[in-house]
């Protein structure tokens, strides 16, 4: 009945001119109920068992081990809840993270409508990550109408004037950080985002605290877990390399990018440690393993850099890409401990400079290529 009923729609929205622009809206709908019955005609043919719609989906479902983490560790950081069970935590973290999803999800998808509708194409399944990104990378005090600028910030600056899913030069979701924190950085740095009871204190961030030269107040083990102060998604690197696990099996997460990047932050770490004894700079001191454990190191290495369209395509190039990833989120965080993170940065950063190792890799083959021929 379903099936009838969406087709019967379809038929008279392409049979009357006022309405066939709107096509898209319903090939959405439909196309999220049901699988594409979109044909290719002309050859070359690629037969596959996973499309994009799928794709999609298996990444969200690698995110929620740090949805549900980063939920419960809202209520668990809040000085609102005094009893800290599982459950009155995670009830707590869901009434601040739900409105931040609604938030994004309703303002990103009428954006994506209305170009899908001025263009005249389908509105891609890209945004079903994006929109559960965004509110996992940000701090869950972020007001909500500022959570909808930085939406519309990345999905239209960070997107869709490149000309869509596949064709965006950055990561629309860091696009929407990155535009939140330099247009209000009071809401996502500093004490004011991230505060935690502790005996009466208020606490902040791993990072922030080793920045301000002062002593870290949570044990290696308590920045695994997660059970500090950050933004939503970003807390437990354990459910993020859960996550990991998913993306690595499924072959959808690049294992190359992802090994490149730890050995950019433990090459980097290890050669600022040196420095120690030459600078009074407490960020110098971080071992690899803390760098790995604070801040979204681990959440940006995971689901960030690994981006498909704004990383390296080519194998060779993802092993430049990352390491410089790692490069300069170490240097960032440690050269200006006046923006403890990073990784942010880091990663968008590398998404400049991405096509270009890809151009170096096949200019190289090209040229191989060339001398076996004249040979």
């Amino acid at each position: 009945m379903l099936r009838k009923l969406l087709d019967n729609v379809e038929q008279k929205i392409l049979s009357n001119e006022k309405l066939k622009k709107f096509h898209p809206l319903h090939d959405a709908l439909d196309t999220f109920l049901y699988s594409t019955n979109t044909k290719t005609e002309h050859a070359p043919y690629v037969r596959d068992a996973i499309d994009l719609k799928r794709t999609m989906i298996l990444v969200v479902l690698a995110l929620l081990p740090a949805f549900f983490f980063g939920t419960y560790n809202v209520g668990l950081q809040s000085p609102e809840v005094v009893d800290k069970d599982f459950l009155t935590c995670f009830l707590y973290g869901l009434k601040i993270v739900l409105p931040m999803y609604l938030i994004v999800f309703a303002v990103g998808g009428l954006f994506e409508a209305i170009f899908a509708v001025i263009r005249g194409h389908e509105i891609n399944e890209g945004f079903l990550v994006t929109g559960f990104l965004i509110p996992l990378t940000m701090p869950p005090t972020v007001p909500l109408w500022m959570l909808a600028v930085a939406t519309i910030f990345g999905v239209v600056i960070g997107k869709e004037i490149f000309g869509g899913t596949g064709y965006n030069i950055f990561n629309p979701a860091l696009t929407a950080r990155a535009f939140l924190f330099f247009a209000y950085p009071s809401y996502m740095s500093g004490n004011k985002p991230w505060i935690a009871p502790l005996d009466g204190l208020s606490q902040a961030t791993p990072l922030l605290q080793k920045s301000s030269n002062l002593d870290i107040t949570y044990s290696w083990w308590d920045m695994f877990y997660g059970y500090i102060p950050g933004s939503v998604g970003e807390t437990s690197t354990l459910a993020i390399l859960i996550g990991a696990f998913v993306l690595l099996i499924t072959g959808i997460g690049s294992w190359r990018v992802m090994l490149s990047t730890c050995l950019g932050l433990i090459f980097t770490s290890t050669l600022l440690n040196q420095l120690t004894g030459v600078s009074d700079n407490p960020m110098l001191g971080l071992t690899a393993l803390e760098h790995f454990v604070m801040g979204g190191f681990a959440f940006g290495m995971v689901f960030m850099a690994t981006d498909p369209v704004s990383s390296a395509q080519t194998n060779k190039g993802r092993w430049f890409y990352g390491l410089l990833i790692g490069f300069m989120a170490i240097v960032i965080r440690c050269i200006n401990p006046a923006y403890p993170e990073g990784m942010m940065l880091a990663i968008l950063f590398a998404n400049a400079f991405a096509p270009l190792f890809d151009y170096f890799v096949i200019q190289s083959h090209v040229k191989g290529r060339q001398l076996s021929y004249e040979e």
